[in-house]
């Protein structure tokens, strides 16, 4: 791999990856609000794409639609080897999950709000956009850090869990709950680019605190955990051997 795009919703998420990694802005797109950080190493060059700040609302332009345009951008532009999704999410109590816990996609990114009880719609709004093969990677990922993961990961437009939702999440079998990875999936299917979801833990759903009180009060915590897995993962992509 010589290019890895790493796509990215909030500033907050990307800022600690942008420094270790000495990761330095260039141009944006003269339409949408997503900012451009690169780093060029020896072996690979990788590219993170921040959803940005939206002009009108004023807060990260957090959410899929977002989310599909960033990686669209990103691709056309930079055309990378391998897209990863990466960023915070929520977990489950149920399947052992620990605030700080960092997933790796497995299987596939799926939706859990698009609801279309018609014959063929209903497969269409689960998505189910596969991801690439993990198990090795996330074998050499323990062997440096703690609390490595893997399951799938499902996105929707919300923050909550509505009734519907968990019905939808427990018929999916996904163990880790955010807002962009199945958006950037489904882009990169289009373009036939390898895809994988990085996501460190910032709430339980299951859990008593509010789902928002738990997200800001781990959201620095996650992002540290977030950066030391991804760079770590960099190290392990960019290197010769065949994943």
């Amino acid at each position: 791999m010589r290019t890895i795009g790493i796509v990215v919703a909030m500033m907050a998420e990307a800022r600690p990856l942008c420094e270790a990694l000495g990761a330095q802005e260039i141009d944006g797109d003269e339409i949408l609000p997503t900012r451009f950080f690169e780093a060029r190493g020896s072996d690979v060059t990788t590219v993170i794409a921040v959803n940005g700040v939206d002009s009108r609302f004023k807060v990260d332009s957090i959410g899929k639609e977002t989310a599909a345009l960033t990686t669209l951008t990103l691709l056309k532009r930079f055309t990378p080897d391998l897209v990863i999704s990466a960023g915070t999410a929520g977990g489950w109590s149920r399947h052992g999950t620990e605030i700080g816990d960092v997933f790796l996609s497995e299987g596939a990114l799926v939706h859990h709000d698009r609801r279309i009880d018609i014959a063929g719609f209903d497969a269409y709004g689960l998505g189910s956009y596969p991801v690439m093969e993990v198990t090795a990677l996330v074998q050499e990922l323990g062997q440096q850090l703690p609390r490595i993961r893997t399951g799938i990961v499902t996105s929707s437009n919300s923050l909550d869990e509505s009734e519907s939702d968990a019905r939808m999440i427990q018929l999916s079998g996904a163990k880790v709950k955010e807002m962009e990875a199945a958006a950037v999936g489904y882009v990169c299917q289009l373009a036939d680019v390898p895809v994988m979801a990085i996501k460190a833990i910032t709430d339980l759903v299951d859990a008593h605190a509010a789902t928002a009180d738990q997200f800001t009060a781990n959201l620095e915590l996650a992002s540290v955990r977030l950066r030391q897995v991804v760079v770590a993962a960099l190290q392990l992509l960019g290197s010769d051997r065949n994943w």
